[in-house]
């Protein structure tokens, strides 16, 4: 039996570090964490996602697209975490690792 790393399988599944399929694969799970990290604090604050999307600006099904990694920029990013209070600090992106707010 052959045992495999995790990162040989994912470069031999979804391609090189710095390929376009891996560039987006990549993209896709940091969305992906950013979307759960905007929902934990959203429900730390005892907030809907209606009640989240009128501190935003936004309708709800727009928090629900952020929440689920979709429509995430970094001006989108900035908005939801000002509308809940978290004018500095850092988000926690798992192994992926840290992203600092402003």
């Amino acid at each position: 039996m052959k045992f495999y790393t995790e990162e040989e399988i994912i470069n031999k599944y979804i391609g090189e570090e710095g390929s376009p399929k891996r560039v987006a694969f990549d993209k896709d799970i940091e969305d992906f964490l950013i979307g759960e990290a905007i929902k934990k604090t959203r429900l730390q604050q005892n907030l809907t996602q209606k009640q989240l999307g009128e501190l935003v600006g936004v309708k709800e099904a727009q928090i629900s697209k952020i929440e689920s990694g979709k429509s995430i920029t970094w001006n989108t990013i900035v908005k939801v975490f000002k509308a809940m209070g978290a004018n500095s600090g850092t988000l926690d992106l798992g192994e992926m690792g840290r992203v600092a707010l402003w």
